[in-house]
């Protein structure tokens, strides 16, 4: 809709909530439910009001394009998305803005070029085969804290060159207790100089980070590399030629070194856990993705000029993010007004756009609830609505590692199946979070047998 059509009066249909809290408090406590509820009750725009502010729901792919892609210059990040994010990661390209988010991009860019990617590929099964020399058959293991292990290491070596080994632990227990703090209703509802014990909990995970990730650039500092993501923001946050007057801040290169740390391992960690806990659930993908497994790689490591044939393997990958969406939601806040399906969207609402709820919409799936990679086929994608699938956002904030990410999961996920079967202990549920990302709350674990 253009600006210039007439407004609709009042505001869109939407849950009514609690004086004050608002709606937060519901949505926290079951928050699949509630986004899922809203979207089903009141349609493709829901408003509410929470103690920050208007909130606007949007659960059409149309309205999300608009946000993401065609009006995107009317929106940023915004404070919401920042009180969360901003103690960990600081002003990394995930939640800068304006010149600073354009000259760290391009810095960054060069190691996501599609040649680099390719070099990362035989590094990716390489460490996913020496993490399966540990597995014993018959043993019980959190698959998920074996997804974060690899992935940490990959990223690391990948866009760092260094081994953090001897780190895995320290990262992988802060970022776990920075997780879990941002569910706290204080953390949303009190302002961010209030020092709640979730906050101060984040502050902890901070500071283990921290010794990591300036350890990784003192040794960079030492010893640069051509190609490695410190080394280049080490040189170019100086070279005047590129626009930067001033060398960048160590505090502004620990910032980016931690968002790609974090956002580089923690999304595709949880994408092959839930693709995991899916093929569990459904035998007879797992078979069928088995048998594709040996007759395109007969018992050898999977390499990149594989994976035009594994194409049943990248259906599998594709589905999980399509039913468990490893960030479930994205959200925005207008800077300029904007009229979406005839509502005026101001300056000091929030926009919310759930994957997890667009993803399961039985107007572009059918049987939506149901794990079938099969669906996934040209005529199908050619059909699908732009923003019916978007897992990696979309326009110029999509995500950066999009294509990395892609090609880790596929080559972890030929490594691993072509070795091992897993199976659910019995009893075990998913219980994710709903910050941000889908993080389990439990461990998740699996028996491992040898084919």
């Amino acid at each position: 809709m253009s600006d210039g059509e007439p407004l609709v009066d009042g505001q869109p249909p939407g849950p009514d909530g609690l004086p004050v809290l608002g709606n937060q408090l519901a949505f926290l406590r079951e928050p699949y439910e509630f986004m899922t509820r809203t979207a089903q009750e009141y349609g493709d725009l829901a408003y509410w009001e929470d103690p920050g502010g208007p909130i606007y729901q949007l659960n059409h792919p149309e309205y999300i394009e608009q946000v993401l892609v065609q009006r995107n210059e009317r929106y940023v990040k915004g404070d919401r998305f920042q009180n969360v994010l901003r103690p960990i990661t600081g002003n990394g390209i995930l939640n800068s803005e304006g010149a600073v988010w354009r000259r760290n991009r391009h810095l960054i860019q060069p190691a996501f070029h599609p040649d680099r990617i390719r070099e990362y590929a035989e590094m990716m099964t390489e460490f996913t085969d020496e993490a399966l020399e540990t597995w014993k058959a018959g043993q019980t293991r959190d698959v998920h804290e074996d997804m974060m292990e690899v992935t940490l290491k990959i990223v690391a070596r990948a866009l760092f060159g260094a081994d953090v080994d001897e780190h895995v632990h320290a990262v992988g227990s802060a970022l776990e207790e920075f997780m879990a703090a941002t569910e706290s209703l204080a953390h949303f509802v009190l302002p961010p100089s209030v020092p709640t014990p979730a906050r101060l909990r984040i502050r902890r995970a901070r500071e283990r980070l921290d010794e990591v990730v300036y350890a990784l650039i003192e040794e960079r500092r030492a010893n640069p590399t051509e190609n490695d993501v410190i080394s280049k923001l080490l040189e170019g946050g100086s070279n005047a030629a590129e626009g930067n007057a001033a060398p960048m801040s160590p505090e502004q290169i620990r910032d980016e070194v931690v968002t790609l740390l974090l956002a580089g391992h923690e999304t595709t960690a949880l994408s092959l856990t839930l693709t995991f806990y899916a093929l569990a659930k459904n035998p007879h993908v797992e078979e069928r993705l088995v048998t594709e497994l040996e007759e395109v790689l007969d018992g050898r490591l999977p390499t990149m000029d594989d994976l035009s044939e594994l194409t049943y393997t990248e259906r599998v990958v594709k589905e999980s993010m399509r039913l468990y969406p490893p960030v479930p939601g994205i959200i925005r806040e207008p800077v300029k007004p904007d009229v979406i399906a005839g509502y005026e969207v101001r300056p000091g609402s929030t926009v919310r756009m759930h994957q997890w709820v667009v993803h399961r919409d039985p107007r572009w799936y059918d049987d939506p609830l149901a794990f079938r990679p099969e669906r996934w086929t040209d005529e199908m994608e050619a059909d699908l609505p732009k923003l019916a699938y978007f897992p990696f956002a979309a326009g110029p904030r999509r995500c950066i590692g999009d294509r990395f990410a892609m090609l880790e999961a596929r080559l972890i996920l030929a490594t691993v199946y072509q070795r091992y079967h897993l199976e659910l202990v019995p009893g075990t549920d998913l219980d994710l979070r709903a910050t941000i990302t889908a993080r389990p709350k439990h461990p998740i674990p699996m028996t491992v047998y040898e084919r």
